[in-house]
């Protein structure tokens, strides 16, 4: 597993005004606190926000959704009370739309497709198990894919998620025979050297709650040779 964030200086900021903050997390961060007792990343930003604005005090942040630690790419959070909701809210009404970039070795049947499943955690191994059909406890799990590239030994996949299940992309992929290089958890037969796995939120994309305007941002692939093959 790669360093654990521990210092402001690491941190990659995309976007910031006085409501909204967007960072690129890094593989092997956190985003909230758990029992592992890492720093969380949402402390390191709580941190930058205390120097940058010389906050005496608590500074609040509030978490609006979450990335799996071996996972990169962006994430938001709220910087006041009064937006948190709001951002909650495009969640859950599907008007913010994010995509992910996925490197998986085995080539999907068909060119783009929707897969429709259904996901029953188990906390005791924190992992998702993919059905047809419903069962007990299990949720609909709704994602979009399409074939962007083809690399020399691997296929660069986009995915658009309807539905924001526990591990979905890296389940839902693994059960059609296309798991994300590195994942052993899902399949894939070894880990990445940085315990990374090759899955980042790319894009992000809604109307800002607060000034009702437009945004877009795009978060910068990490640096390896597989990643800097698909630009």
């Amino acid at each position: 597993m790669s360093k654990v964030l521990s210092n402001k200086s690491n941190l990659q900021i995309l976007f910031e005004d006085n409501h909204i903050v967007v960072v690129n997390k890094r593989a092997g961060d956190i985003v909230q606190g758990d029992k592992t007792g890492d720093k969380p990343l949402s402390d390191v930003v709580k941190e930058y926000i205390a120097e940058k604005y010389n906050k005496p005090g608590n500074v609040y942040l509030g978490v609006v959704h979450r990335l799996d630690r071996p996972t990169t790419g962006l994430v938001m959070f709220a910087k006041t009370s009064k937006v948190l909701p709001r951002l909650n809210a495009l969640f859950v009404s599907k008007d913010i739309t994010k995509t992910y970039w996925a490197i998986v070795k085995n080539q999907p049947e068909k060119q783009q497709d929707t897969l429709i499943h259904w996901l029953k955690k188990n906390p005791k191994n924190n992992k998702s198990y993919v059905y047809q059909h419903e069962v007990k406890d299990s949720k609909k799990a709704v994602l979009h894919y399409k074939i962007l590239k083809k690399l020399d030994r691997y296929f660069l996949l986009e995915i658009a998620l309807e539905t924001g299940r526990h591990h979905q992309i890296r389940a839902q992929l693994a059960h059609i025979g296309c798991s994300i290089k590195g994942d052993l958890k899902y399949g894939f037969d070894r880990s990445n050297d940085d315990g990374s796995i090759h899955l980042h939120a790319r894009n992000i994309t809604f109307i800002h709650p607060v000034k009702n305007e437009p945004i877009e941002i795009t978060a910068n692939l990490p640096k390896d040779v597989i990643w800097d093959a698909c630009l």
